[in-house]
C-alpha cells in the first residue's frame, strides 16, 4: 500500500511544540483530571488521523514498557485497559496476573512522526490492582500519590531537573552485541564541548534536541561531555512526576534517534573503564505558593534551614538508599574517586566528589544537586527516595555536613546489605516491594563476577535491566 493512502497525523515540529506546551501548562496549573480527560477523549474522537495511542508505564526496575491501543477501542474502553502483570519483572505472580492501566491524561504527548511514526500520540499510565487500588510496585503511582499528599497537606510543590549523561556508540545494538565484541566503539573522540558540526555526535545531539523541543521539554543547553562520545542535553525543571516522565522520554528519544542513525545511545553508568562514567545529577527544590523554600539570601550558601535539613536527612540515609540511586552492578564502577565520583557522603558548594552539591543560585533557582544518581535507575524510585527521605527521613543532626566521614558502597553487594538492613527502606517502599526490589538486584548481581576488576564484564551488560532479553534471562 502506498504511504500516500494513509492519512495519518504528522504535524510540523512547531505545531507539536505548541500542543505539548499547552498540555504541559495544564499539568503545571493542576487542571482537574476529569476536565483534561474529557478534553483528550473529545480530541481523540474528532481527530480521525490518529490510529493508535501508545501507553507507557515502567516496571519496578525502571524499564520502560509501551503498548499500542487502537484509537477507537481506547476511546470506548479507556476505563478498562488490562494487561498481564506476570510478564513484567517485579510485578505480579502468575496466579495474580491481571492488572489494569489508568491513563494519566495530563501526561499526554504529541510526538514527531519521523521519529515515532505517523498517527500516534503518547500517554503515561498508572498501574492499579484487581480491586482498583494503586499497585504497590508501580513507582510512578506511588510517587504521584506522595507528591499529591505533600501538596494537599503542606502546600508543597516538589520540583526536579535532571542532567542525564549518555554515550553514543557505533552499531545499532551495541549493548546486546557486547557479549560477542567485548568492547564499545566511540563515534567521536573530541571530548568536553568539542564536536565538529555535522559529525555523528553533533548530528545526534542536534536531532535529539529538536525532538525534545517539539515535545515541550523547553531545552536549555546541550553539549558533548568529558568522555569521548559522551553527551548531555539539558532542559527545564518541572513537577516531580513530570520530571520523572521526562527522564523516561529523554532516554526513549535518544535511543530512537540513535537507532535510526545505526548507532546506540547507552545509559550504562560506566560502559568504558578509564574514562568518566554517566551520571544523572538530580536537582531538587521545594516551593509553596510560588515561593522557593530552599532560598535564603542570608543562609549558609544562600539556602534555607529547610534545605540544609533536607540535605542532612539524605546524607543520614545515604547508604540505605544507595541501591535505589545506583541500581545495577555496573553503577558501582562509576563510584570511582579517580573520575569525579560523587561517593563522599557530604555536601559541598565546590567539591564534585560530594554526594550532594549546593549550586550557585538565586531566589528562583536555589536548589540542591544529588550527584550520586546513575542514569539507569528507576526515575520514579529516585524521586521518591530523594524527596521522601529529604522531607520525612531521620536526621543525624550532623554538625559538619561538609566533612565526609563515610563513603558510598563501591559494589552492589554492600549496597544490597545496606538496603536490606535499613528500617528506612521498608518505610519508604513497604516490606513487600522492598523485598521484590532486593530480589531483582540480587539476581542480577549473582549473574556477574563478585569482583568488578579492571574491565567491564559481559554479564554486567548482558543482564543489565535495561539491556537483557527476557528469553535469555530465563535460560540462566
Amino acid at each position: 500500500m502506498s504511504i500516500d493512502l494513509r492519512n495519518y497525523l504528522a504535524l510540523p515540529y512547531d505545531e507539536l511544540e505548541e500542543l505539548n506546551l499547552q498540555a504541559k501548562a495544564q499539568r503545571t496549573r493542576r487542571v482537574a483530571a476529569n476536565t483534561i480527560r474529557e478534553e483528550r477523549l473529545r480530541y481523540l474522537a474528532q481527530e480521525t488521523r490518529i490510529k493508535a495511542v501508545t501507553v507507557l508505564f515502567s516496571d519496578l526496575e525502571g524499564r520502560l514498557h509501551m503498548l499500542d491501543y487502537d484509537k477507537k477501542f481506547l476511546v470506548d474502553s479507556w476505563d478498562n485497559l488490562t494487561f498481564d502483570g506476570s510478564s513484567i519483572r517485579g510485578f505480579s505472580a502468575q496466579r495474580e496476573s491481571d492488572l489494569r492501566l489508568v491513563l494519566d491524561w495530563a501526561a499526554f504527548y504529541w510526538a514527531p512522526a519521523d521519529i515515532f511514526g505517523a498517527g500516534k500520540v503518547l500517554v503515561f499510565g498508572d498501574v492499579i490492582d484487581k480491586d482498583g487500588s494503586p499497585y504497590a510496585a508501580d513507582m510512578r503511582g506511588v510517587l504521584k500519590a506522595f507528591a499529591d499528599k505533600a501538596y494537599k497537606t503542606q502546600g508543597y510543590s516538589l520540583n526536579a531537573a535532571n542532567e542525564i549523561e549518555g554515550f553514543l556508540f557505533n552499531g545499532a545494538d551495541a549493548e546486546q552485541a557486547y557479549y560477542a565484541t567485548n568492547k564499545f566503539d566511540y563515534v567521536n573522540t573530541g571530548g568536553y564541548y568539542h564536536s565538529l558540526p555535522g559529525d555523528p555526535l553533533r548530528t545526534f545531539i542536534d536531532t535529539t534536541a529538536e525532538v525534545q523541543r517539539a515535545m515541550g521539554f523547553e531545552n536549555e543547553k546541550d553539549h558533548p561531555e568529558v568522555a569521548p562520545s559522551q553527551f548531555e542535553i539539558n532542559y527545564k525543571y518541572g513537577d516531580v512526576v513530570a520530571a520523572a516522565d521526562q527522564i523516561q522520554l529523554y532516554k526513549l528519544i535518544c535511543r530512537q534517534v540513535a537507532t535510526r542513525m545505526g548507532l546506540t545511545a547507552s545509559f550504562l553508568p560506566k560502559p568504558v573503564v578509564g574514562v568518566n562514567g554517566n551520571g544523572m545529577h538530580t536537582n531538587v527544590s521545594v516551593s509553596k505558593a510560588g515561593k522557593n523554600l530552599f532560598w535564603d539570601p542570608k543562609g549558609e550558601e544562600k539556602i534555607s534551614k529547610l534545605a540544609w535539613s533536607f540535605v542532612d536527612r539524605i546524607l543520614t540515609h545515604a547508604n540505605d538508599i544507595c541501591l535505589l540511586l545506583n541500581a545495577s552492578v555496573n553503577a558501582y564502577r562509576r563510584l570511582d574517586p579517580h573520575f569525579e565520583a560523587p561517593n563522599q557522603i557530604k555536601a559541598s558548594a565546590v567539591d564534585r566528589g560530594s554526594m550532594i552539591r549546593v549550586p550557585i543560585g538565586n531566589e528562583k533557582s536555589a536548589r540542591i544537586e544529588v550527584r550520586s544518581v546513575g542514569p539507569d535507575a528507576n526515575p520514579y524510585l529516585v524521586m521518591l527516595a530523594v524527596f521522601k527521605t529529604g522531607l520525612e527521613g531521620a536526621t543525624a543532626k550532623t554538625k559538619n555536613l561538609r566533612q565526609a566521614e563515610r563513603y558510598l558502597p563501591d559494589n552492589v553487594y554492600s549496597a544490597l546489605d545496606g538496603f536490606r538492613d535499613a528500617n528506612w527502606t521498608e518505610k519508604l517502599l513497604g516490606a513487600d516491594v522492598k523485598e521484590r526490589y532486593a530480589e531483582l538486584k540480587q539476581a542480577a548481581a549473582d549473574r556477574c563476577s563478585r569482583q568488578l576488576g579492571t574491565f567491564v564484564k559481559v554479564p554486567e551488560v548482558q543482564y543489565h535491566h535495561e539491556v537483557y532479553n527476557q528469553f535469555l534471562w530465563n535460560m540462566f
